[in-house]
């Protein structure tokens, strides 16, 4: 490459798929040069507070409507929001994240991926997309298209860990086919329980009154400062439109799912195969439980990790508080030392880790503490 070259490709910021060169054995014949433009941006919100109109200005480039194709025919036309929705940019190379239920069937026994996925950029260039890879019990997935042509705003990924109720939020998408809108608002809760396409739910998802609709799906909720914090993905409403209660995936379990995609097209989560309750003061008073917080073991799965380490699940049937429960199980209260909470229960804890990955359970059993061993298995399909 010539230094001319090199020294305008710096100055103009470009990711290059090809350049003329001095040294072509051709003789300096003229090539096609096709760049992807990639634009960077930085410092939102550093200053002057909230600003959704700058947000919006400079991010929604990033964001794009996904559209999937099913024999030949879009799942919008067949469901009304499966098959439609959007998804944002992640780096210069194309890969793309966006919800699972917008590229597959999401139904877990027998999911299909679609025939063919269509990604719609905010300048109206639209291309063909291949599936990375999906991941149904975070409800994410990744797709990939040839950046080459196309003008790229990758967005940036913030986290979900330190999350307050009332910052104020952005959502970009594409409601009802209507692309690149725009609403706002605040997070309405955070450590919320969500449906995956399995039986298994997401923990710690984000509730937020940013108004979000069929079409969202898989678009960015953004916080001040532009960086991603979920992804949006369900709504609870009866009329089928938004009510102000949306939710979206936190963006540190997407973060997790797209990095194992990326790198083997699947994710596997941890298997413990029990069935908990999280403890609160007045329950673990009435059982007479000498800990505030932790998981009281109702039932363990036959053939499961915590069966063969012998962990032990309730006995007899009691209500307490208007909650039918087991009493007598174990009480797992940390997890490698990590000390369980309502906010962090165990379900959250083991989804964080791998299949094969060994775990020190510390647990209450008959008022004594012990510690016990186990390697987490697969999660099986379809599996509670």
């Amino acid at each position: 490459m010539s230094r001319a070259c090199a020294a305008l490709l710096a100055a103009i910021g470009l990711a290059v798929a090809g350049c003329d060169t001095d040294d072509d054995e051709s003789g300096g014949a003229t090539r096609e040069v096709s760049t992807t433009r990639v634009q960077v941006v930085e410092g939102l919100g550093e200053e002057g507070g909230f600003d959704p109109g700058q947000i919006y200005e400079r991010l929604s480039p990033g964001v794009v409507t996904v559209l999937s194709i099913f024999d030949g025919v879009s799942l919008l036309e067949i469901e009304g929001e499966g098959g439609q929705g959007s998804g944002f940019v992640l780096d210069s190379r194309g890969h793309i994240a966006t919800n699972a239920h917008v590229v597959t069937t999401g139904e877990i026994a027998g999911s299909e991926r679609a025939d063919e996925v269509f990604v719609e950029f905010a300048d109206g260039n639209r291309v063909p997309a291949e599936i990375v890879g999906d991941d149904p019990n975070a409800d994410v997935a990744l797709l990939k298209v040839n950046p080459a042509g196309l003008r790229l705003t990758p967005l940036q990924l913030g986290s979900s860990d330190r999350l307050e109720v009332g910052e104020p939020v952005a959502a970009i998408g594409s409601p009802f086919g209507e692309q690149q809108s725009l609403s706002i608002g605040v997070i309405s809760a955070v450590d919320r329980n969500i449906e995956s396409l399995t039986q298994f739910q997401i923990g710690n998802a984000i509730q937020t009154d940013a108004a979000i609709n069929p079409g969202n799906s898989g678009g960015p909720l953004l916080d001040g400062r532009g960086r991603v914090i979920g992804v949006n993905a369900q709504i609870k409403s009866e009329s089928g439109g938004g009510e102000g209660v949306g939710f979206a995936i936190p963006v540190d379990t997407v973060a997790r799912s797209l990095r194992e995609l990326r790198e083997d097209g699947r994710v596997e989560y941890g298997y413990l195969g029990v069935t908990t309750l999280s403890l609160w003061p007045q329950l673990a008073r009435r059982l007479d439980i000498d800990v505030r917080d932790g998981g009281l073991v109702q039932e363990v799965e036959d053939d499961s990790p915590a069966k063969e380490a012998g962990l032990r699940g309730g006995g007899s049937e009691i209500e307490f508080q208007a909650t039918p429960l087991r009493a007598g199980g174990d009480v797992i209260v940390a997890v490698n030392g990590r000390r369980l909470t309502r906010s962090q229960d165990l379900a959250d804890v083991i989804s964080s880790m791998s299949a094969g990955q060994r775990v020190r359970l510390r647990l209450l059993r008959d008022g004594e503490r012990r510690t016990i061993e186990v390697e987490l298995g697969q999660r099986p399909a379809g599996s509670g």
